[in-house]
């Protein structure tokens, strides 16, 4: 079937129905036109809906080749509003791809499952990902022992799990130190004892590498030590064994303790 067959085959079947559209609808349509600023789609209404480009592709940066391969297709569009003026429908690709990305991301939470992503890009306050199209962000303050210790780069992945989303705000913040202690062969158990490796040292404790999961020993869990002589005790580089106290699996946190240690 040729092209011309084939979208007015598509309009017959539209015709089939009585639409009363409303904002809000999702819609079938075949684009049938390119013009400077949008396409003209067939929705089966007496006038041509309408897609401007901008609305195309929820990455923008994609956009410019997307367009490329949207004549002559047949999908579904998010009917935006109702121009009164032209009578056109403004509809839209980007707004039914948020819809669905959100759905599926919410599924995703839900499950509270590790999922892998390619960095975007890297800041001095984390690293920029995104996931099914929403842009993603994990604090530096959640990047993981093992991750600290190598160069991340662009386009390298990394494990992550969910801190918080908020679709209103189409905001994804992700924990790669939860994921990797989710992940994490040793299993860690409340009261155990454990020798870790001294990371850094900190007016208000210590951060110790366990397992490649970083935990932290507060000033107020080293019992009777003076605490000015912290840096004279304990060794950047040194082992110390202490005692689980405290685990956090949703922030990727573990928490120990050096009282009473034998």
């Amino acid at each position: 079937m040729n092209k011309e067959k084939k979208k007015d085959t598509f309009g017959k079947i539209l015709e089939r129905y009585q639409y009363i559209l409303s904002n809000g609808d999702i819609v079938a349509g075949t684009v049938i036109h390119e013009e400077k600023k949008g396409f003209l789609v067939d929705i089966g209404t007496n006038t041509a809906g309408y897609l401007p480009k901008e609305e195309v592709a929820i990455n923008l940066k994609k956009q410019n080749n997307e367009h490329l391969l949207l004549l002559n297709t047949t999908r579904d569009f998010f009917l935006i509003t109702h121009n009164v003026n032209s009578q056109q429908y403004i509809i839209s690709i980007k707004r039914l791809d948020y819809i669905r990305a959100w759905k599926r991301i919410k599924q995703i939470y839900l499950e509270d499952i590790v999922f892998n992503l390619r960095i975007q890009y890297l800041n001095r306050g984390g690293i920029i990902t995104s996931l099914e199209g929403i842009q993603g962000f994990i604090p530096k303050s959640h990047i993981s022992v093992i991750n600290e210790e190598i160069n991340l780069t662009k386009n390298m992945h990394i494990k992550c799990k969910f801190l918080t989303t908020n679709e209103n705000k189409n905001q994804l913040i992700l924990s790669n130190k939860s994921a990797n202690l989710a992940l994490s062969k040793h299993k860690f158990k409340l009261g155990e004892l454990i020798y870790g490796k001294i990371m850094m040292l900190k007016s208000y404790g210590l951060f110790i590498n366990i397992h490649n999961i970083k935990a932290l020993l507060h000033v107020s869990e080293m019992g009777s030590i003076n605490l000015n002589k912290i840096n004279t005790i304990f060794k950047i580089g040194s082992f110390i064994k202490v005692k689980v106290i405290h685990l956090n699996t949703k922030q990727g946190q573990v928490s120990v303790s050096f009282k009473n240690i034998k």
